[in-house]
């Protein structure tokens, strides 16, 4: 046991900041004194620029990483749905946290009216900065809209409000966790999510071994297994936390059930693929999904992806 404080690295969000306490809360539990220490991203301080030109994965993380490897903290706190599937040399994905609610969900703008989904209009727009959430939504509604949205949640709320859209689409679990759910919110159960959305993940020094132990008394071992089997799909068919990739694991009694795809950036197309394995064969699991999609086309799309971005 240290008696300095361990430095718990975070981006300053208040949704970042809730899950960065909420490591805190558990270390504490283990008689670890820990401190937080807020680190601010470029994607955090330009909030026009769509998040796929950034160019480069793990655009919310590279700052906590370089804290890091410059020894400023001891411990990142990420969403990892954003955290690169590759992780930086000499850096590891020590812990998760129990998972949390993992869908997407629609809120309701000034046009939303309650015969959208029995009769959707022919026009409407929808708000969100995701290319995986655009091409789900128009893969389901072609002639729809969509309209940029950035911003940490509150932000993008206030956006919504003194907008003219139909909605905008959010992580259940970010709205949640900052107690902004609006009751009205419409959960998108057709949706792929993200991969590991809804997943609290903690990264750390290879060499800190003391420090991964501890990690590992934290570690939650059903949305360890779950979140394997979502980012080795979403390695194996190369894409990175802003591709048009989906992919949920559940737990099915002693099995992982799995269902992933890969869209075209329109919507036009969807490479999709489902399967089940034993829990320890989540990694596994995971590329053999990822094989399928690829075998049906779903190369050629990351291509054209990579292709854009470089």
């Amino acid at each position: 046991m240290r008696s300095t404080p361990l430095r718990i690295g975070t981006r300053d969000s208040p949704l970042a900041m809730w899950q960065a306490r909420q490591v805190a809360a558990a270390l504490k539990k283990n008689q670890w004194p820990v401190e937080l220490v807020p680190i601010k991203s470029p994607a955090d301080l330009d909030l026009k620029t769509p998040l796929h030109q950034f160019g480069e994965t793990g655009i919310f993380t590279k700052m906590l990483d370089v804290a890091l490897w410059e020894d400023q903290i001891d411990l990142a706190v990420h969403s990892l749905k954003d955290y690169p599937t590759t992780l930086p040399e000499d850096l590891q994905l020590s812990a998760v946290l129990p998972r949390g609610p993992y869908r997407d969900v629609l809120i309701p703008g000034k046009a939303f009216t309650p015969d959208f989904w029995q009769n959707p209009p022919r026009q409407a727009t929808v708000a969100t900065g995701s290319i995986r959430r655009i091409a789900q939504w128009k893969h389901r509604f072609p002639r729809h809209q969509t309209a940029p949205l950035r911003g940490n949640v509150q932000t993008r709320l206030r956006k919504l409000e003194a907008s003219s859209w139909h909605g905008a689409i959010f992580a259940q679990a970010g709205l949640k966790r900052v107690e902004l759910l609006p009751v009205n919110h419409q959960i998108l159960d057709w949706m792929i999510p993200a991969p590991a959305q809804g997943v609290v993940g903690i990264v750390n020094r290879r060499q800190d071994t003391t420090l991964s132990e501890a990690l590992a008394a934290i570690d939650h071992q059903e949305t360890a297994f779950r979140s394997q089997a979502e980012r080795t799909f979403l390695n194996r068919v190369e894409g990175g936390c802003s591709a048009p990739v989906g992919a949920l694991a559940l737990r099915r009694k002693k099995k992982l059930y799995l269902e992933a795809a890969v869209f075209d950036l329109d919507g036009s197309k969807r490479f999709y693929a489902q399967g089940e394995a034993p829990l320890e064969k989540a990694k596994n699991l995971g590329e053999d999904l990822a094989q399928q999609v690829l075998d049906q086309g779903a190369w050629a799309v990351m291509e054209k992806i990579k292709n854009n971005a470089s």
